[in-house]
C-alpha cells in the first residue's frame, strides 16, 4: 500500500535534522484533530483525551524514525493512539477501587454532566451505549462505525484478524441496540 505524497515528504523531511521539528508538526496539524475524537470517544473526558494524545505524540516522535512505511502513516498513528487509550482505561482500572459497574456508572455519569448531554437524542444515548462496550469492542465500533475504518486497516490498527474485527463488531453492534431501546 502507497503513502500519499504529502505523508511521503514529511517523512523524507523528518529523517533531516534541520526540518525534523517542523516535518512532525505538520503531521501533527493533519492528523491531530481526527486521533483527539478518536480518542476522546474511547476515554469520554476532554481532559483525559488531551493528555492521552499527548502521550500518543510522544510516542509517535519517538517512533517515527523506525516507521517502516509498510503501511499508511495514519493508520500506525490510529495504532499508537488505540494502544494508548487502552492503557489508559486499563490504568483508570486499576486505580479505582470500585467495581466494573461503578466505573461504567462514572463515565455514564461523565457524559450526563456534559452541558450539551439531552437524554432524549439519540447520539448521546449512542454514546452512552458505546461506553458500557468492553474496551476492544469500543476501539472496534469506534474505528468502523465514526472512522469508516476498513477492515483491512483496523487489522493493522488492532493486530488482530478481519474475522475477529467482524465478530466484535457485530457483538457490539448487538449490544448498542440492545442498550438504545432498554433505556
Amino acid at each position: 500500500m502507497a503513502l500519499p505524497q504529502d505523508d511521503i515528504e514529511l517523512l523524507t523531511l523528518f529523517k533531516d535534522e534541520g526540518t525534523k521539528e517542523r516535518a512532525f508538526t505538520a503531521i501533527l496539524k493533519k492528523y491531530q484533530e481526527r486521533l483527539y475524537w478518536h480518542i476522546r470517544r474511547m476515554v469520554v473526558e476532554h481532559e483525559d483525551a488531551n493528555d492521552v494524545l499527548q502521550n500518543m505524540f510522544l510516542k509517535a516522535w519517538k517512533g517515527l524514525a523506525n516507521f517502516r512505511e509498510d503501511s499508511q502513516l495514519y493508520t500506525w498513528l490510529y495504532r499508537i493512539a488505540t494502544n494508548e487509550s487502552l492503557t489508559f482505561l486499563e490504568q483508570q482500572k486499576k486505580r479505582s477501587t470500585f467495581s466494573m459497574n461503578d466505573e461504567e456508572n462514572g463515565l455514564t455519569n461523565k457524559i450526563k454532566a456534559d452541558t450539551n448531554f439531552d437524554g432524549n437524542r439519540l447520539e448521546w444515548k449512542l454514546q452512552l451505549a458505546v461506553q458500557h462496550l468492553p474496551e476492544k469492542q469500543k476501539a472496534v465500533f469506534n474505528l468502523r462505525y465514526f472512522e469508516e475504518m476498513p477492515y483491512a486497516e483496523m487489522s493493522t490498527v488492532l493486530e488482530t484478524s478481519e474475522g475477529a474485527l467482524k465478530a466484535s463488531y457485530h457483538h457490539a453492534v448487538k449490544k448498542i441496540e440492545e442498550f438504545i431501546l432498554n433505556n
